[in-house]
């Protein structure tokens, strides 16, 4: 892969920009504060309830808010990206998410807190999309799997100390400092992207795809709406049904107009390419694993042992922790390099799937099997995440760089909801099925129950459900493994 243009379409010296990684610090620095917002939320759940009144309802749109317009416009924000500039979307990403957060932090009521989350998801667009795109632009072919390990590190480190930063502003400060946190952090990267990030964009300037924008955002937003709403309101219901119809229909409508105009904002010709759909594939399906596996992971800790929200997420830290300690010590990266990258993903998808095993089958026992599985699954995902951020980035022209992470970003979203819809399925079915009373949840059957040897009886039927869905999962990251591998080894054959 070739270096990209800069804004005066002057190339990037071959050796790499001369301060790409004093520039990736700064790239992960303002990644790090959009993925802790993804976090650190859940921990104020509580605070929320209390201070501003909020319903369930209000609860989950303040956490879908976000999403839905975050997964909604990856596509358009790389592709604006690509077309204005990448260090342009980055700086204005930057400010639209901490305009967002000060409005969250001084909200009265739940609407304005709704509405600032939403406006803070526009700005996460933008970010993850243009972050991962200047890193494919400043760094040699060479350095590349590398320094996308460091990206992938921080958004785990993201995902680790979320819950903590989020309990340690709640014990010292009230619920609106866990956003106002994110000002200081958005001032100095942007400081730091207007003196150090270097321009760069598509030289061709195509003509903006205003309709082809509309059409993805509505269509991935539809769908993404779809995934979140069917766990809680029922597949057959009628919000779910009108959303998934929705999408259906504006996503083949989309995909209509992108075939047919000379200046499209996806080019569908990247679908054709086997290096490609093997990485997408992957991500899809590891992600499916992933998310799901972790979202239940998280009922298990504290439903069935007993922690409460900051206790469980100290003890899932492990995970994330030992995907930042291998990727910032370049080992994974030495291992692509040396067992190439269908081995590398081949590799790093068994170790996730025996950590889902592990956790399947020895997570009643207690917390040491639990553990052992958080660090198979973080190796795995050290290992095998960059590896297929790689993949994708580097099968995509580098003038459409933007387009290549926004589309990274959305089959990550795409396979986390399904799993967490999937597997949560599964759960739910395994659950009910095992009881011989109608419940809805494990919280309520816990209520119903009468006596000791009732609850037993639950939480085994909840564990067995556990067991099954976590197993599940872990096929589906098995599979995700050997297609992905399969199709970029067939492409490497092509190419050579």
């Amino acid at each position: 892969m070739t270096a990209s243009t800069t804004a005066d379409t002057s190339p990037i010296a071959p050796q790499g920009h001369p301060q790409r990684w004093l520039i990736l610090g700064v790239i992960c620095l303002a990644q790090l504060t959009v993925v802790l917002d993804n976090t650190v939320l859940n921990v104020a759940i509580p605070s929320l309830t209390d201070e501003l009144g909020a319903a369930t309802s209000d609860i989950q749109w303040m956490i879908n808010a976000y999403s839905l317009v975050q997964s909604g416009l990856f596509l358009t924000a790389g592709n604006a990206a690509d077309r204005y500039g990448r260090k342009k979307m980055l700086i204005a990403g930057l400010a639209v998410f901490g305009s967002g957060s000060l409005v969250a932090g001084i909200a009265d009521t739940t609407g304005q807190l709704i509405a600032a989350r939403a406006v803070m998801g526009v700005g996460g667009a933008l970010l993850l999309t243009t972050t991962l795109a200047v890193v494919m632009q400043i760094f040699t072919p060479e350095e590349q799997p590398k320094a996308i390990g460091v990206w992938v590190a921080i958004s785990s480190l993201g995902f680790a100390v979320g819950p903590l930063v989020g309990g340690f502003m709640l014990d010292h400060f009230w619920w609106g400092a866990i956003f106002l946190v994110n000002l200081p952090v958005a001032v100095l990267g942007l400081v730091a992207a207007v003196a150090l990030v270097p321009e760069s964009k598509d030289p061709r300037g195509d003509r903006p795809d205003l309709l082809g924008a509309v059409l993805s955002t509505i269509g991935m937003s539809a769908l993404v709406f779809t995934i979140i709403s069917g766990p809680d309101h029922g597949w057959t219901s009628g919000r779910v049904l009108v959303a998934a119809a929705v999408a259906l229909v504006v996503l083949s409508v989309f995909a209509y107009w992108e075939s047919r105009i000379p200046y499209p904002m996806l080019d569908l010709h990247f679908f054709r390419n086997r290096r490609f759909t093997g990485a997408a594939a992957g991500i899809v399906l590891v992600t499916f694993g992933m998310g799901g596996g972790l979202f239940l992971l998280t009922q298990h800790l504290q439903f069935v042992l007993g922690y409460g929200p900051l206790e469980a997420g100290l003890r899932t830290a492990p995970l994330a922790l030992s995907v930042v300690v291998l990727n910032f010590s370049g080992l994974p990266a030495k291992w692509s390099a040396k067992l190439g990258g269908p081995a590398s993903i081949m590799l790093g998808m068994v170790l996730m799937s025996g950590g889902l095993v592990s956790i399947a089958t020895l997570a009643d026992q207690g917390y040491p099997g639990t553990l052992l599985g958080l660090l198979l699954i973080g190796a795995g995902t050290a290992v095998a995440n960059p590896a297929m951020a790689h993949a994708i980035m580097s099968s995509i022209p580098p003038e459409k760089a933007g387009v290549g992470a926004g589309l990274n970003g959305t089959f990550s979203e795409f396979g986390v909801g399904l799993g967490v819809a999937a597997l949560g399925a599964v759960l739910t079915s395994r659950f009910a099925a095992l009881l011989p009373v109608a419940v809805s949840s494990l919280p309520a059957a816990l209520a119903a129950a009468g006596s000791q040897e009732e609850r037993d009886r639950v939480v085994a039927a909840f564990s067995s459900g556990l067991e099954s869905s976590l197993l599940v999962g872990a096929v589906a990251v098995l599979l995700g493994g050997a297609v992905s591998a399969v199709l970029l080894r067939r492409a490497e054959r092509v190419g050579a």
